[in-house]
């Protein structure tokens, strides 16, 4: 049985600032089988693997469809992967995935903690998803890498679930603590400086380098048995970079899973 399923969710309607990561997931495959790339990692394995099995990609109108395309996939094949979307996608993604694994931690790479209780009225939102799941339980332990946009209400919310919080202005990668569980990655696209991925909403910078989020991959050692790459706009991307750097990290995250 194909270990592995990939889809893709096609679904922005919780973004709070710009629309346009719906569009992410034919984009991302695009660049991944042009021309322009193969399909080994870094570490020489091809994701041309019979562990992968494809899905495809999925029209969401309504948000909680999303935990249930996901526990769909997850009846056939024991990981998921997915390409987003905004990255309000990853709680349902995780709670369907809680069914099969009822204790994982999780690598969040990203800009913002998105532990927001609720934004803009809405606690579903992107910048919230992070809160949803650790207020369920649904992870042991939540590190988090590249985040340089806190404010005292996210840091109390960390403080509250007991996040691991490795901010930029201090980065060291070497500090992150191993993992114990089954582990999830969560790749939001704007984790990356803008200098590597001008394709997403929210331009922050002073972010990671794509040598940097690269090596945090490589470095893992756990059993990495879902993940997700969020919050790619092809709308605000320049010449495809974003894109071709998202099909890179999918291949680097895909290889990990198998």
């Amino acid at each position: 049985m194909k270990s592995i399923a990939v889809q893709g969710i096609k679904y922005d309607e919780k973004s709070s600032y710009q629309k346009g990561p719906r569009l992410a997931p034919p984009l991302i495959r695009k660049a991944l089988y042009s021309d322009s790339m193969n399909l080994y990692s870094e570490d020489v394995i091809s994701i041309e693997n019979s562990e992968l099995a494809e899905k495809g990609d999925f029209e969401v109108n309504n948000y909680f469809e999303i935990e249930d395309i996901t526990r769909n996939h997850l009846k056939e094949h024991s990981k998921i992967f997915t390409l987003g979307g905004d990255h309000s996608i990853t709680f349902p993604i995780v709670k369907a995935l809680h069914t099969v694994y009822p204790k994982i931690d999780i690598l969040h790479i990203d800009a913002h903690t998105d532990l927001y209780d609720e934004y803009e009225g809405d606690s579903y939102s992107h910048a919230c998803p992070f809160a949803r799941i650790m207020e369920a339980n649904l992870a042991v332990k939540l590190v988090q890498v590249g985040i340089r946009t806190l404010n005292p209400h996210q840091k109390e919310q960390a403080e509250r679930y007991d996040v691991e919080i490795h901010e930029m202005k201090n980065l060291n990668l070497k500090s992150i603590s191993a993992f114990d569980n089954p582990l999830y990655i969560s790749l939001d696209m704007d984790a990356f400086d803008p200098a590597y991925a001008p394709g997403v909403s929210h331009h922050e910078p002073g972010g990671l380098s794509s040598r940097q989020v690269i090596k945090l991959i490589q470095q893992i050692n756990s059993e990495v048995i879902g993940a997700d790459i969020v919050e790619y706009n092809p709308t605000k991307d320049v010449h495809e970079m974003t894109a071709f750097l998202g099909a890179k990290m999918m291949k680097e995250i895909l290889v990990k899973m198998i």
